[in-house]
């Protein structure tokens, strides 16, 4: 039986790239995905029996509650949860409405308590994984992202909480993503491959600007069995760009 992995947000972006990393290194895919668009044409391009897609708005504890019991049902197991679904709504404080707040947090960090809540009695029994993707935005934040950033900080405090009320059974850590460019990893609608200059490489001390499958490979780390005493840490993948900014 191969270990089944839940990917919220997992047809597009980051996510996308996690659910097919671990398919290719052999683990089964749950992807919880609310845009039905994106799943139809993830399914076409995978056509892969140990990946299932499941339409889920992961502020809804119903449908949240109900997925996870299907993805058990097909699997016989949830070993790994990647909490990565996500959204930003980026305006002046004045102008962002509470409903628009309320959403972004509803989404962004109530939806990682609540895939958390009902996942975390499979994860127990198979002393198993949970990956939340936070930000850079968390520990160092831009203007007129205070929902985001919010939500993302919320993930940090949730994901050290979390490792010690699941522990020792399931280790709990964060990854805190830069600048990662996943414009040619959305939808086709929306997917255009962004131009990138060598300023914008240049702002990195690594050189470049981050990939999808820099945040994959840190994912895979953290899911590896061998990483057992990881638990209640956030890494930054950033390409240093936050060390350089905050001590140059």
């Amino acid at each position: 039986m191969k270990k089944n992995v839940i990917v919220s947000g997992g047809a597009q972006g980051i996510g996308k790239t996690v659910s097919l990393r671990l398919i290719e290194q052999g683990f089964a895919v749950s992807v919880f995905e609310i845009d039905e668009e994106a799943i139809d044409e993830f399914r076409l391009e995978t056509g892969n029996a140990d990946m299932a897609f499941y339409t889920v708005d992961v502020a809804n504890e119903v449908q949240v509650k109900d997925a996870m019991e299907k993805s058990f049902a097909d699997f016989g197991n949830i070993y790994g949860l990647v909490n990565n679904a996500a959204i930003s709504i980026n305006k002046n404080i004045v102008d962002l409405s509470f409903e628009e707040w309320k959403r972004v947090i509803d989404i962004n960090l109530s939806g990682a308590f609540l895939c958390t809540k009902y996942a975390s009695q499979y994860l127990k029994a198979e002393q198993g994984r949970i990956v939340n993707m936070a930000s850079t935005r968390a520990i160092q934040s831009e203007a007129n992202t205070e929902a985001y950033s919010a939500s993302k900080g919320g993930i940090l405090a949730l994901t050290h909480a979390l490792a010690a009320s699941l522990g020792p059974q399931v280790k709990v850590n964060s990854i805190s993503p830069g600048w990662i460019d996943v414009s040619a990893a959305k939808k086709k609608a929306n997917a255009t491959q962004e131009n990138l200059t060598p300023e914008d490489h240049l702002q990195h001390p690594a050189g470049r600007v981050g990939k999808a499958d820099d945040i994959a490979n840190m994912v895979l780390f953290l899911l590896a069995e061998e990483n057992d005493f990881i638990t209640g840490q956030n890494f930054v993948i950033d390409g240093g760009m936050t060390s350089k900014m905050i001590y140059v």
